[in-house]
């Protein structure tokens, strides 16, 4: 259920005020080192084998800013969605029923952790679906937060295999569903972190951000959808970024389909987990049909890990396969080099890219990187 009857820029300007006391105001990071690496062409051998390698590498010029939601609660921006929606629901007059009976919703690991952590601190039960193929990292984090209140039940890795279980035990308990990204509140929390990001590239003598445009992942949508709110009111331009892998892109191909409807269902392995999910319904609509965000890209395995290994190794933070995504795009993909490159010319973009998340273990790391190792060696 939603207490959001519609949603705009002040929605999330109203969300960013409820849930101040409960999250941080994550930094904004720079690197001179990568702002170098990003405005410099890519070599003519680097473009083999992709569409591009009959054309003249693009020469965008780009200042980066990262909006570090790796450093948020539980270590992702979905605390802010979380938290708004527990926040919005104590507004309602059956507020003590909601709490005897609890929350419920599905997720593959950054919501599940951050409704877990949201309901908790609210002292409401809470049912939390979970995919088996979630991370074990995901899921001991989602059991930490109060495991008297918390209740985690495991299902397929599809997303509609996880709804099926959800709608089972909702039916079973009565709690109040909050999905992951397709839900008002949701959204308007999660717009919160863009907000933020406007703000703090706001030099002192102006009235408005630097950022041409800002750039999130894309996997239910809930972030994109609410920082292109965010961003309506503004001149700064909105753009989200997929994997590529097994068809993970689909709101990309969505997005330039001749008809624009919304592809309901996903099914990839990659290694951006936390973006495996078909773009929500209500996130469709701000997407596409209310014409607020201006683009989607995609990106392959290879250059999520070469961007992954990138900011490991120069920014010297800790990031998931997910949150580097947006950041792969602004690196690899030449169409959005060469849309850069045409919209600034010789000026550049300032460029915001929301790190979503930071949720990867040392296991984790050690796997994803541990193969091309072992290929160097016998090499």
């Amino acid at each position: 259920m939603s207490t959001e009857p519609q949603l705009t820029r002040a929605s999330v300007e109203a969300a960013h005020s409820l849930i101040k006391p409960y999250i941080h105001e994550t930094p904004v990071l720079t690197s001179k080192t990568v702002d170098l690496i990003a405005s410099t062409p890519q070599l003519p051998s680097e473009l083999l084998g992709t569409k591009w390698e009959s054309q003249p590498p693009a020469k965008p010029i780009l200042r980066l800013h990262f909006k570090c939601e790796n450093f948020q609660k539980i270590g992702a921006f979905k605390a802010r969605g979380a938290f708004h929606a527990i926040e919005r629901l104590k507004q309602q007059s059956n507020w003590e029923e909601i709490k005897s009976k609890g929350v419920i919703t599905h997720s593959s690991g950054n919501h599940a952790s951050a409704l877990a952590l949201a309901s908790s601190t609210s002292l409401l039960p809470s049912y939390i679906i979970m995919p088996t193929i979630s991370s074990p990292l995901k899921i001991s984090a989602t059991q930490s937060h109060h495991p008297s209140l918390i209740s985690i039940h495991f299902s397929g890795p599809t997303s509609s295999e996880r709804e099926a279980l959800t709608s089972k035990i909702q039916s079973l308990t009565s709690s109040t569903l909050i999905p992951p990204y397709d839900h008002p509140d949701i959204i308007a929390g999660q717009g919160t972190a863009s907000l933020e990001l406007l703000s703090q590239t706001t030099p002192p003598s102006s009235q408005s951000s630097i950022l041409n445009a800002i750039i999130t992942p894309l996997g239910g949508g809930g972030l994109l959808s609410g920082t292109a709110l965010t961003c309506s009111t503004t001149p700064t331009k909105v753009y989200g970024s997929e994997p590529s892998f097994q068809g993970a892109n689909d709101a990309f191909q969505a997005f330039y389909s001749p008809t624009g409807d919304r592809i309901t269902t996903v099914k990839s392995l990659t290694i951006a987990d936390g973006l495996r999910t078909p773009v929500g319904k209500l996130n469709w609509e701000i997407i596409y049909h209310r014409k607020l965000v201006d683009g989607i890209y995609s990106v392959t395995e290879n250059q999520i890990k070469s961007a992954l290994k990138l900011v490991l190794e120069r920014m010297k933070i800790v990031v998931e396969p997910s949150a580097v995504v947006p950041l792969a795009v602004a690196l690899y993909n030449e169409d959005f080099r060469k849309m850069v490159e045409g919209e600034s010319g010789e000026k550049g973009w300032d460029l915001g890219i929301i790190f979503s998340g930071g949720n990867i273990s040392v296991e984790g790391l050690a796997k994803l990187f541990g193969e091309d190792e072992k290929k160097e060696t016998k090499e």
